[in-house]
């Protein structure tokens, strides 16, 4: 058996045993608005190709299931599960803690021992919270290490079974690709800018770490009225320890090129940005790096606490960030790992296979393999996404899971979405999007103000072309009315 049908079974194992006890699924009722049927069609989607489930909220209108209880893709309306699992399993204001030890006296300025960095495993512990660490180091009295800077991993077991997510784009350094990791700062990300200048092209990079050489052949363009789209190719040479990034192409001067990516491994990139913040406050570490654990004898000098849950869930489902959702996941099976569990991501599987069987949800053929939806192997039916939905519209945290997706036309993905259509600003909607996969799930209100669940979800190899049905889903229940299930006019 292929090893990623191993995986498969394994994600599905506590889904099936909870399945002997489901009820079964009502059939399909209602068919496709016509409008969309013709934008598949246009699109060349057979209609099959669609996952359609709507549920109204407030009692209002009717239930709408079409090829609703087929195990789909669903690319990172993954996320709504892992972000609404952990609001109500970890709580709203649930924080990460990342800590800074020093072991050894401090004379006249000088530590000394050893400096150690302990890792919480924060998804979102940026380099603004490291430099307020290394200030309260300062603050210490400390100014220069005669030991070692020591880097404690997270308590965070990742599983073994669980290959790295493959892009079809070819470039390993995007930064939706950064995996999880027990000593992940800053999202491993780096900040490259090109300024077009009157001596020529300046780069920078953010953060400026020693392990990253930049091979700069652009070429100063004269300045015009209107910067054009830069025309700057990247191309990073990684080995984890050390990385060199090239530019080609041209600036026109007074213009601007940005680009954000990922190099390095967590542990280079965190040691090194350790390293250098402390450097640019006029402190030294003269020992090497190490992974070690803090010992009873050190004495804390900084803590630093992650923002409360809902701040991270807002950026997940926002920005489908998929570093932080993954992280998030692991962190679920962390909190509830008990002595059964092989690792953290087979403690989550089981606990919120759990937590939606508390619920009245037996998911049909649900697959979480990192609960982002950055997968090919992830399953879900649309009907259990908009089960899901349904149940966090009784949440005491519904508030916060709701606002915590994008608005129609507003913010996050959906911000050039629906504009000037009455769904702007009345939908919060999850984006989700895959080779052969496009994807929705979220509450919106119709024309009554009334609010539905919605999911629909795509899987087809034109997926990538039929945003425009599934933005025509939304305007159909937009326009419902008390009975309706859909639209069939022209």
């Amino acid at each position: 058996m292929p090893n990623r049908f191993k995986r498969a079974l394994l994600c599905l194992l506590p889904a099936a045993s909870l399945l002997i006890t489901a009820p079964a699924f009502a059939a399909d009722s209602g068919t496709l608005p016509a409008k969309v049927s013709s934008a598949l069609a246009a699109a060349k989607i057979p209609a099959d190709a669609l996952s359609l489930a709507v549920i109204p909220l407030e009692g209002q209108g009717m239930a709408q299931f079409v090829n609703a209880d087929i195990p789909v893709n669903p690319a990172s309306t993954m996320k709504l599960i892992t972000t609404y699992a952990a609001l109500e399993i970890l709580g709203p204001t649930y924080q990460w803690r990342s800590d800074l030890f020093i072991d050894g006296p401090v004379v006249n300025g000088t530590l000394q021992g050893d400096l150690i960095f302990r890792s919480g495993g924060d998804p979102k512990l940026t380099i603004e919270r490291m430099w307020l660490m290394m200030r309260d180091l300062k603050a210490a009295g400390v100014r220069d290490i005669t030991g070692d800077l020591v880097l404690q991993p997270a308590d965070m077991r990742f599983p073994s079974d669980v290959p790295p997510f493959v892009d079809d784009g070819g470039d390993p350094n995007k930064p939706f690709l950064v995996e999880p990791d027990p000593l992940l700062t800053n999202l491993k990300l780096f900040v490259l800018s090109s300024y077009g200048e009157q001596n020529g092209v300046r780069i920078n990079l953010e953060p400026k770490l020693p392990e990253v050489t930049i091979n700069n052949q652009l070429t100063l363009l004269p300045p015009v009225r209107s910067c054009p789209r830069p025309n700057v190719a990247y191309s990073i040479q990684d080995s984890g320890y050390q990385a060199t990034i090239t530019l080609t192409g041209s600036l026109h001067e007074n213009c601007i090129a940005q680009r954000y990516l990922s190099a390095l491994t967590a542990t280079t990139y965190t040691a090194s940005t350790l390293r250098t913040l402390w450097q640019d406050m006029g402190g030294t570490i003269r020992g090497a790096t190490r992974i070690g654990r803090a010992p009873a004898s050190s004495r804390l000098v900084s803590q630093s606490a992650s923002p409360d849950l809902v701040e991270v869930v807002r950026d997940i489902n926002k920005y489908s960030n998929n570093t932080m959702a993954r992280q998030l996941f692991l962190t679920i099976g962390r909190d509830q790992r008990t002595p059964a569990d092989r690792d953290d991501h087979k403690a989550a599987v089981r606990v919120i296979n759990q937590w939606l069987a508390e619920k009245g949800i037996y998911p049909t053929g649900l697959v979480l393999e990192n609960g982002a939806g950055l997968s090919r192997m992830e399953r879900l039916t649309a009907r259990d996404m908009t089960k899901l939905l349904q149940a966090a519209w009784a949440s005491p945290y519904r508030a916060e899971f709701i606002a915590s997706m994008p608005l129609a036309a507003m913010d996050g993905t959906m911000r050039r979405r629906l504009r000037n259509t009455p769904v702007a600003g009345q939908a919060h909607v999850k984006t989700g999007s895959l080779r052969n996969v496009k994807a929705i799930a979220g509450i919106t209100r119709d024309n009554n103000g009334q609010s539905w669940a919605v999911t629909a979800i795509v899987n087809h190899t034109y997926a990538g072309v039929s945003r425009q049905a599934l933005d025509l889903v939304l305007q159909d229940v937009y326009r419902r009315g008390p009975t309706d299930i859909a639209s069939h006019a022209p």
